[in-house]
């Protein structure tokens, strides 16, 4: 988000050097304080809408006022606290997705600590959403957003979507609403990774991580917008260089998955884990209960 106010700042620098002002003489023109121009041109202040319709009119650029004001929008939205989006609970922004997925064709997804979404099961879905209610102090309505989530699931098995999703081996081993919920959910992911639409890669704990390091889980959709579930927001990227760094990451971390038998096999393996003594795994810290 810094990178494209900067750039938004960078932008203004260069349309006031081409009008062959200062940034003295165009405070001066705007009637602001002299410092302002500096400090819009640093990004240590960000324009308003009006700042911006000013800024074009002294430097005699009226015409790029639309698609600047257009930037200074989609950089104010990038960034939205998860208090705002989740003021009325957790169904609403399960309903604000919907019509995202159904305009969509492709879904990259890299998840480093959960299933994702459409590969849960129920009872795993409802754990992930009881524990982000629990922490985030929303009202109870987790039963209606796991509805969204599983109807939304429809989309894995009609139309033309298609889903390239890659795990960490960790996601397999992480308790998720103990030790009957992960079952269920290991078995659907055998399930689903059967699926026409789904192609489903695993990166081995013991995978050499040298040029693809675990990262924070993101959702890329077509090649048009990424999401990144942040601890206390939710991040929109829609600028088509940052796009394409996620699309770069996400072939990276591709490549060292596996897929087919072989991440069956893991997942195979996270199962058989589930059957051994509680006193073994009890004491794993995966397998603590979320905060």
């Amino acid at each position: 988000m810094q990178q494209a106010r900067q750039r938004l700042a960078d932008r203004l620098r260069e349309i006031r050097l081409g009008a062959d002002l200062t940034g003295v003489r165009l405070a001066e023109l705007a009637g602001w304080h002299r410092t302002k121009v500096s400090k819009i041109e640093h990004a240590t202040t960000a324009p308003s809408a009006d700042d911006i319709r000013t800024w074009c009119l002294h430097c005699n650029q009226p015409d790029l006022v639309p698609d600047l004001v257009a930037t200074l929008h989609a950089v104010e939205g990038m960034f939205i606290e998860w208090r705002r989006l989740e003021r009325t609970g957790l169904r609403a922004v399960q309903d604000t997705m919907t019509p995202l997925w159904e305009r969509t064709r492709t879904f990259r997804i890299y998840s480093s600590f959960v299933v994702p979404g459409p590969l849960q099961t129920r009872a795993y879905t409802a754990a992930v959403l009881t524990a982000l209610a629990a922490r985030r102090r929303l009202p109870n309505d987790v039963d209606a957003a796991t509805q969204v989530r599983e109807d939304r699931q429809r989309f894995i098995h009609e139309g033309a979507h298609r889903f390239a999703i890659v795990l960490e081996e960790s996601v397999l081993r992480n308790a998720i609403g103990g030790v009957e919920t992960m079952s269920g959910q290991l078995g659907q992911l055998l399930a689903v990774s059967s699926l026409p639409s789904v192609s489903l890669s695993i990166i081995p704990q013991r995978a050499d991580r040298s040029a693809a390091w675990p990262i924070e889980s993101f959702w890329i959709y077509d090649d048009r917008q990424v999401g990144v579930e942040l601890v206390s927001g939710y991040l929109t990227i829609t600028q088509p260089t940052e796009v394409g760094m996620y699309a770069t990451v996400f072939a990276e971390q591709a490549a060292v998955a596996v897929r087919g038998a072989a991440a069956r096999a893991l997942i195979i393996e996270a199962l058989a884990a589930l059957d051994k003594p509680a006193e073994h795994t009890r004491a794993h810290p995966l397998n603590r209960p979320l905060p």
